[in-house]
């Protein structure tokens, strides 16, 4: 079974310095049908003004995974840990038992243009941590690169749910297939550009739902960029 949403159905929240759109109910966003799939219960599309950002603010058992589309994005915790993340680079929190934290775009004249992504978790309580790794557009071009699992394969960021993550860069002719074994749940949403799913013409901020699907099949791509999760049931 194959579900299509639309990017225009998202959910969107214009505040100035923050232009969101909204995967899942989020905030003042609330659709009973749309309220995660399986554990993945959130896919934000952030546009940050320059010199604007994220005061302190805190979470909790949550997996939170940005993906920096453009631009680049800093942030520090209470824990001390400080950095700044751009276009290629992954990083993981996971909130545990608890974490305050902010998040800024420091660069004055250029916006940032990231996805924030919340894995429910299959462990609650735990200590608090991060994790970045960078994956290069080679890594990405024409193939299903995993960026987190739950066992750290492959380079992975690791995270603490039986999910699987995947970015992919696809062109012209470039290609990719994902087998998915019986009773997983797939989620493909397009970050920019276009491609085919299965059949299906996807553009930036649309998404697809799979249950029971066999293999995933992303070709015709122009300029693009997509992310892939393989979920359990």
């Amino acid at each position: 079974m194959i579900e299509l949403r639309r990017s225009e159905e998202r959910g969107h929240a214009n505040h100035g310095w923050l232009d969101s759109y909204h995967s899942f109910s989020f905030a003042d966003y609330y659709d009973p049908r749309h309220m995660g799939f399986g554990p993945l219960r959130v896919i934000n599309e952030d546009r940050v003004d320059g010199g604007a950002g994220f005061g302190a603010h805190g979470h909790r058992d949550m997996e939170i995974i940005s993906y920096v589309l453009d631009g680049e994005l800093a942030h520090k915790d209470n824990m001390g840990n400080g950095s700044v993340i751009r276009p290629g680079d992954v990083q993981r929190m996971s909130a545990g038992r608890g974490i305050m934290h902010s998040e800024f775009n420091h660069a004055k004249d250029r916006r940032t243009h990231f996805l924030q992504i919340w894995i429910e978790p299959n462990q609650f309580g735990i200590a608090p941590g991060y994790e970045e790794k960078r994956f290069d557009e080679s890594a990405k071009r024409g193939q299903l690169c995993l960026i987190a699992s739950s066992d750290a394969r492959d380079g992975s960021v690791t995270i603490h749910q039986d999910a699987s993550v995947y970015a992919g860069l696809f062109d012209g002719n470039e290609s990719a297939v994902l087998k998915l074994a019986a009773g997983r749940r797939t989620y493909i949403h397009v970050a920019r550009g276009e491609l085919t799913v299965n059949g299906t013409v996807l553009r930036a901020g649309d998404a697809l739902k799979a249950v029971d699907e066999t293999h995933i099949t992303l070709e015709k791509g122009c300029a693009a960029e997509v992310l892939v999760f393989d979920l359990p049931a």
